[in-house]
């Protein structure tokens, strides 16, 4: 990590401030100790050094290329800011508060590294298109650790449902029980979630991919730059096309963020099963002591507070997403220092993000289904009753509003007995249904249940499996 420099000793209060040395040439003094205090994001932006240096490395190569800056110069400031990336990751280099942020930082180190040459840098730039282009370059990195996270927490959710593709579990709505289904069904359908966020994160990564840098403050320059050159050196796909709106919006962060807000929604819903699952109530799960807790107190406790804090952090991550939209909600073009406050809400959704997507992962990958008990649940409930129903439609001629009807008449009796709807006896299902009774035993059977759902997209296993191997083609 870089080393912060104690702040010097308060001046007389006759004493005015310098004035900046980046900026000051406009003021007599400088800013006032609290202008200084919210003025400053070095404390936020210092993780975009990488991303910096890279930028200005392209804007410098450009510039030699273009004729704008001579060779020797620009061999002298790519040196420099070799060194400076060398200095920022070994932890040797020198945070100082007085300076604004990470901008501020290389290029007063630069000009101490390398002389009179590091002024020439920031020709036919501003920091405004050298933020932008940093931050977007920060973003799609995010985007890339997104994807590689959602990926890890897909393999480890295909595994699982490739090895219980047959497992019986009670389907649920509203939490209680409705139909019958496999684990493996289940875990798909949470495949398929993430699937989509995956699929929305190249989206907002392929929108995102234009370059900034070039725009200068926010009309362009009259230097003959290459724009096209910085952006291929950079990994755009383009410059993008118009200097106002390179500077000003965000919304790159606002999609990155609202992709990230549906993935930790996503997150927070199977944390939620596996808290609930992983309970003795249910007993559907038991998660391993790599991502469980004990009790100060209670020795027997086993606490899934991996399943629960991922489950928390997706407040914060919703939050980011709406701290930035009320930033940009009322800002007129083109910049405005409003959008300073772009960085901290994104970066801590991102880190809240990829540790949610690597607990999640290991929590999946880790898990031990209880079969025999997700088998026992199925018995309550009268989960095959619809089975019993649609079985009516199509053996018996029934309109489906009497076979509800029929069958809703069938589960009374079977509550008045204290039994499953499975359990009632043939004669009693043939009071109701004449002749129906030994047929409807066997339409009510758990596993002949399940095997039927063969639309596609149903609970059938083969189904199931035919699933897991699309899903897996996709991951290559």
């Amino acid at each position: 990590m870089a080393k912060t420099r104690k702040s010097a000793t308060k001046a007389k209060s006759t004493t005015k401030p310098e004035a900046n040395p980046l900026w000051g040439g406009r003021f007599q003094a400088g800013p006032s100790a609290i202008m200084q205090e919210i003025n400053a994001s070095i404390a936020v932006d210092r993780r975009l050094y990488r991303q910096d240096i890279a930028g200005s490395k392209a804007h410098c190569a450009m510039l030699v290329a273009t004729g704008i800056l001579s060779a020797a110069d620009g061999k002298r400031i790519a040196r420099g800011l070799d060194r400076i990336a060398a200095e920022i990751a070994a932890g040797d280099f020198v945070i100082d508060p007085a300076l604004e942020d990470i901008h501020m930082h290389i290029e007063t180190r630069l000009g101490a590294l390398i002389g009179p040459a590091a002024k020439r840098l920031h020709t036919a730039r501003s920091r405004n298109d050298q933020v932008a282009t940093d931050f977007r370059l920060w973003v799609r990195e995010a985007l890339d650790r997104l994807d590689a996270g959602l990926v890890a927490l897909l393999c480890a959710l295909l595994d699982q449902a490739e090895r219980h593709a047959e497992t019986v579990m009670p389907g649920f709505t509203h939490l209680q029980p409705a139909q019958p289904v496999t684990f493996g069904h289940h875990l798909m359908a949470y495949v398929e979630m993430f699937a989509r966020d995956r699929s929305r994160a190249a989206d907002c990564r392929r929108r995102m991919n234009e370059s900034p840098l070039g725009a200068a403050a926010l009309a362009g320059t009259s230097f003959a730059i290459d724009r096209a050159m910085t952006a291929r050196a950079l990994g755009f796909a383009r410059p993008m096309a118009n200097s106002i709106d390179a500077v000003s919006d965000r919304d790159f962060a606002l999609e990155y963020l609202a992709v990230a807000t549906i993935a930790a929604v996503h997150l927070s819903r199977l944390a939620e099963e596996l808290v609930i699952w992983s309970s003795p109530a249910y007993g559907f799960v038991r998660l391993s002591d790599g991502f469980t807790t004990g009790s100060s107190i209670m020795p027997q406790k086993r606490n899934p507070d991996a399943a629960e804090l991922v489950r928390a952090k997706t407040g914060a991550i919703a939050g980011a997403l709406q701290a930035l939209v009320i930033v940009m909600k009322g800002l007129p073009l083109a910049y405005g220092k409003d959008m300073q406050e772009d960085k901290a809400p994104t970066f801590r959704a991102a880190d809240d993000l990829d540790l949610s997507l690597a607990a999640m992962a290991g929590m999946v990958a880790d898990l031990k289904a209880e079969a025999t008990a997700m088998r026992a649940a199925t018995a309550l409930g009268h989960i095959t009753a619809t089975d019993l129903a649609d079985w009516l439609v199509q053996a018996r001629g029934f309109s489906f509003r009497d076979a509800h009807h029929a069958v809703g008449r069938l589960v009374q009796a079977a509550e008045r007995r204290g039994v499953d709807l499975a359990a009632l006896p043939e004669a009693e299902i043939d009071a109701a249904i004449p002749g129906a009774g030994r047929a409807a035993r066997k339409v009510l059977d758990i596993d002949r249940a399940v095997k039927s759902r063969a639309s596609f997209g149903g609970t059938a296993p083969a189904g199931v499996r035919r699933a897991i191997a699309r899903a897996r083609k996709t991951l290559v």
